[in-house]
């Protein structure tokens, strides 16, 4: 552990102006603060902030951010308040450790909804200044180096699944590879031990029998640009176990299989150079095609610069090579905290604008598992490159699509999507982007965003904001089906209901305004019986039940709220199989899964249905034919009322010197019922057919 002087010396070695006295004051109060209590380690608990703040100086991070480090943990563990460090330490390193505390610790609450609160809260102050990141990756590595001092072995997964999917990730999207690996591999020893023994094993073999392999290749490539008049500095390592591991996984591969194991580094003294360098190893050893990538001409978001490719060394091993300059290997170490410097009025750095992203991410997310899912989204690697027709610059993951694109350049033009030409020919939506494609968004002005998009869009901003429009949509939806459900139940009421009334029966049940209202009645949160007390209180008192009743017919598997048709080419019943169309802007129609109708729907979506417990006002069609003779209309009518089936509609279809034609619509309670009078029409001498349409 770093003693109190070591620390300030090497704060003061390259910042001269540093405020010694504070930084003194700083490492005695987490002392103090943390007094006797203790890591898993058995080491003093102050250990910790005391470590993390050496993390920060070799980042040559400003005063307040070593601050910070020191103090990070005190409101959280300690009896130390954000007061306190403000009246103590300023307003700057107040704000910055209360940034960085790890305030959602309620153990009541689910591990989903646990994780996604802190990562809302945690985001949401980095966007305000970016050092509580730079602090919190620190605390996490060191966290992650000390992590097998914990016995329980869940634990211990748990906090490594975490580091991995969100942690290692914003060490990456920041340009900080050295944290990002570190932190890989010691979650990657937690949750894969299997796999990671096996590796590190390999490895330790492949060490013992290289017999100077590495070096030796080392040699000839700095040997090939010595002879090119080149100045560089060249050298050999293993790649990290993890991304060995992923590659195995990706690709299906044994250990034995996976080619570029060994990676080189070739640093130069100016961009020129690169180039230079990356002729020679191409002109001296075989280039494998589809491997080469220029960081330098478009770096990664994270300010990434560096040239790739892969060579073949000795006509069969392939050998990675990276191109770079000293400046840029010093930066790409450490992103961000290399080149920090802090903006004032808490304005985001260009070089990290995707976190306004992540912030327009953790508005749109309606639950805890969407903010996760689409954070993950939002902050994982594997990067290509698209530009617009005026050559705006844009990377986006892997498999990114045009709509992926658009929401991309602006929220609202992804909204407005229509079509896409990309390298100038209209292309589906769907298509997958390549690096260095030019996509051109055409849009429409009453154009939304489709739900049928979630199934291809790839980046967590996309699904977010279409999820968000989509649920906006369902929402406007079901409040226009509740106002008129509302409409029906106020002729149930006995007075003449205004605007006023409306309005205060909204505030009775506790609603935020009249739509909110509607929505309730729509979705059916709120019962017919409620809704009319709180119009008219008292007025069901002397109702009577029937009158108070609900909707009659229910349907199950369609989502909260969302309304139906019973649809009129088929009339289903309670007892047939049924299936929905949905159609945007639309109610789902419900279909007989016999209907010929549905052969019409391949424009709309499909949704698996079943009849809920409600069934009551279902409406089946039938066509009756009676025999032209006087009584039979009158035998078919008899009929119904004694099967007790509400004739709902009768109307003549055809008519002839020996037979009449009805179409009648019966309200029965389901398909046996309807079959019951079908089954007693045919009996009788009246009826010389029936059948169900």
């Amino acid at each position: 552990m770093l003693r109190q002087y070591e620390l300030v010396e090497r704060v003061k070695e390259y910042d001269p102006d540093a405020d010694e006295a504070m930084l003194n004051r700083a490492y005695v109060y987490t002392v103090q603060k943390h007094g006797s209590q203790k890591r898993a380690s058995g080491d003093p608990y102050f250990s910790h902030p005391v470590e993390v703040a050496g993390l920060m100086t070799d980042l040559k991070l400003d005063q307040q951010t070593i601050i910070t480090a020191l103090l990070h943990d005190t409101v959280e563990d300690t009896l130390a308040t954000i007061e306190d460090i403000e009246e103590r330490f300023g307003p700057d390193v107040a704000r910055l450790v209360d940034g960085v505390t790890k305030l959602s610790k309620i153990e009541a609450m689910p591990e989903n909804e646990r994780a996604a609160e802190n990562l809302r809260k945690f985001l949401l102050a980095m966007s305000e200044d970016l050092r509580v990141l730079l602090v919190k990756l620190a605390d996490r590595l060191h966290n992650m180096r000390t992590l097998h001092h914990i016995n329980n072995p869940d634990k211990r997964r748990r906090i490594a699944r975490e580091t991995m999917d969100i942690y290692a990730p914003l060490a990456e999207r920041v340009g900080m590879y050295e944290y990002m690996r570190e932190m890989q591999l010691l979650a990657f020893e937690q949750l894969e031990p299997e796999a990671y023994k096996t590796i590190t094993n390999r490895l330790d073999q492949l060490r013992q029998s290289d017999a100077g392999q590495v070096d030796r290749i080392a040699l000839d490539i700095k040997h090939a640009l010595s002879e090119a008049d080149l100045e560089v500095e060249v050298w050999g390592r293993e790649k990290h176990p993890y991304s060995i591991w992923r590659k195995m996984a990706e690709r299906h591969l044994p250990f034995e299989q996976v080619s570029d194991i060994m990676a080189f580094r070739v640093l130069t003294d100016n961009v020129e150079d690169c180039y230079a360098a990356l002729g020679v190893l191409h002109r001296t050893f075989q280039f494998v095609p589809g491997r080469f990538k220029d960081y330098i001409s478009t770096p990664k978001n994270n300010g990434y610069r560096s040239l790739h490719t892969t060579v073949f060394y000795d006509k069969s091993m392939r050998v990675e090579v990276q191109i770079r300059t000293r400046e840029m290997h010093r930066t790409n170490g450490f992103g961000l905290a290399a080149h920090w410097a802090y903006k004032q009025g808490g304005q985001v750095d260009g070089e990290v604008g995707w976190l306004r992203d992540l912030i327009e991410i953790v508005d749109a997310s309606h639950d805890s598992e969407e903010l996760l899912e689409h954070t993950k989204l939002a902050i994982y690697q594997d990067r290509i490159f698209a530009f617009t027709p005026k050559g705006a610059l844009f990377q986006l993951p892997k498999g990114a699509t045009a709509v992926d694109f658009a929401f991309a350049v602006h929220t609202d033009l992804g909204a407005q999507t229509v079509g896409a030409k990309i390298n100038g020919r209209h292309m589906p939506l769907r298509t997958p982007l390549g690096n260095g494609d030019v996509v051109e968004i055409i849009k429409g002005k009453n154009a939304e965003p489709q739900l049928s998009w979630l199934a291809f869009v790839v980046t967590g901003k996309a699904r977010a904001s279409i999820r968000r429009a989509v649920r906006a949509k369902e929402h406007a939806e079901i409040a226009e089906i509740g106002a008129k459900l509302f409409d029906e139940i106020a002729e149930r009421l006995p007075t003449k209901v205004g605007k006023k009334a409306i309005k205060l029966a909204a505030e009775r049940l506790e609603f935020e305004d009249t739509e909110d209202l509607m929505y309730a009645i729509g979705a059916g949160k709120v019962s017919d019986r409620d809704v009319m007390e709180a119009v008219v209180p008292g007025s069901t008192a002397d109702m009577p039940e029937e009158q108070q009743q609900e909707r009659a017919i229910s349907i199950k598997g369609l989502t909260a709220g969302v309304g139906f048709d019973l649809a009129e080419c088929c009339h289903p019943v309670p007892g047939d199989r049924i299936v929905g169309l949905r159609r945007p802007g639309k109610t789902v129609e419900v279909h007989a899964i016999d209907c010929l109708e549905l052969a019409n729907g391949v424009d709309a979506d499909w949704v698996d249905l079943s009849w809920g417990e409600r069934s009551q006002g279902a409406v089946g069609r039938l066509n009756v034919v009676l025999y032209n003779r006087p009584g039979t209309l009158a035998e078919m009518a008899g009929m119904f009322a004694r099967n007790n089936a509400n004739v709902m509609n009768l109307e003549l279809v055809q008519r002839d010197d020996v037979f009449h034609t009805y179409g009648v619509d019966l309200e029965v309670q389901d398909l046996a019922h309807l079959t019951r009078i079908m089954s007693a029409l045919r009996a009788t001498d009246a009826v010389a057919q029936v059948e169900r349409v």
